[in-house]
């Protein structure tokens, strides 16, 4: 078996990738029920799994820090958002409009790791190809 960390970046976005569609099923759910009484917003948060992980390690490079992530699942924690806060006196705390700018934001993240990854295969096909 050959030991590579020639998938250390594609991993991470991968991850990056799941947890990012699922955020967008999250923001599309809290839009279907901005009506419903009683509902409230979710969210996920990966951002912040993934800087605590990635921030573990202080004095070490980038890559020493995605390497130290091999082996390791880093997902996103979905919560209630503002339980205890309402916009309506239905007790629903969705504002449509701020979930609409939301939905875009993550939609523009997505494309933008799934651009990284492109980068990251295409990376790797150049190397594949490479004389030696």
């Amino acid at each position: 078996m050959i030991n590579s960390n020639a998938f250390d970046y594609i991993n991470v976005l991968d991850a990056t990738a799941d947890a990012t569609w699922v955020r967008n099923e999250i923001i599309a759910n809290n839009i279907a029920n901005a009506t419903t009484p009683g509902y409230k917003r979710e969210d996920i948060d990966f951002e912040n799994e993934l800087r605590r992980a990635l921030g573990n390690m202080k004095y070490k490079s980038l890559d020493e820090k995605v390497a130290n992530l091999r082996g390791t699942k880093v997902k996103g924690r979905s919560f209630k958002d503002s339980v205890n806060y309402s916009y309506r006196l239905d007790e629903n705390n969705v504002d449509p409009e701020q979930e609409n700018i939301e939905l875009v934001s993550n939609q523009l993240k997505y494309q933008g790791v799934i651009a990284g990854l492109t980068s990251e295969f295409q990376n790797l096909q150049t190397a594949m190809k490479a004389p030696s």
